[in-house]
């Protein structure tokens, strides 16, 4: 059977992951894959490391989605991919990849992926993770910190010149395209139960899922 592609899109931040984690939670892990945008940042490693760290890597020419949308088809068709495994410390692919076989889900998460029109064809079911801004940087800057050993200035300096832009430019016009848009992220039960319980449904009838 043909397999439920989700996108979750939204803005740094903004609570996407949370967002992607419930919702697997809720249809069932075993039932899904989960590829994450950000995974295909293009290859850089060529570049000085100073040169690295001044890429836009909130433009949509800094992903590889041409890969991702290459590998989506893959899995759709039933085939196994190996997706690139990103090293944000480093700007740079790992060497490493992360194996991905088919599942009656899919479950994409980008803050780009709606931008794409080929990619987002592909996408039978588009929410849109809506947080405030504010709150948004917040959690860019404590994660950028902890995670990924980044200054304050500097976290500060790549919001302002890049991300907030870019967002501007790119991300929040792509809302449009979404056909559900989730307020407060992770913390909006409500709305994450509603879209969870379609999807299960959308499996029932799909017969790829038996009642439990």
């Amino acid at each position: 059977m043909k397999p439920i592609v989700i996108g979750v899109a939204g803005g740094t931040g903004s609570g996407k992951t949370t967002v992607a984690e419930k919702i697997l939670h809720r249809v069932g892990a075993e039932h899904a894959a989960y590829i994450p945008h950000d995974a295909y940042y293009r290859e850089i490693g060529h570049l000085p490391p100073e040169e690295r760290a001044r890429v836009n890597f909130d433009h949509p020419d800094s992903l590889e989605t041409s890969l991702l949308i290459e590998q989506l088809k893959a899995l759709r068709k039933g085939q196994v991919v190996e997706i690139p495994i990103y090293d944000f410390t480093k700007h740079m692919r790992t060497r490493e990849t992360r194996r991905v076989e088919p599942a009656p889900v899919i479950l994409v998460e980008g803050i780009l992926i709606f931008v794409e029109p080929e990619l987002r064809a592909l996408l039978d079911v588009k929410l849109y993770v809506d947080t405030d801004a504010d709150v948004r940087f917040i959690r860019r800057l404590q994660r950028d910190i902890r995670e990924r050993g980044r200054s304050v200035e500097s976290v500060c300096e790549q919001y302002l010149s890049t991300v907030r832009p870019m967002h501007q430019e790119f991300v929040e016009p792509s809302k449009r395209h979404a056909d559900v848009i989730i307020p407060e992220g992770g913390f909006n039960e409500v709305a994450i139960e509603m879209v969870a319980a379609r999807l299960r449904g959308m499996l029932y009838d799909n017969g790829q899922v038996r009642h439990k």
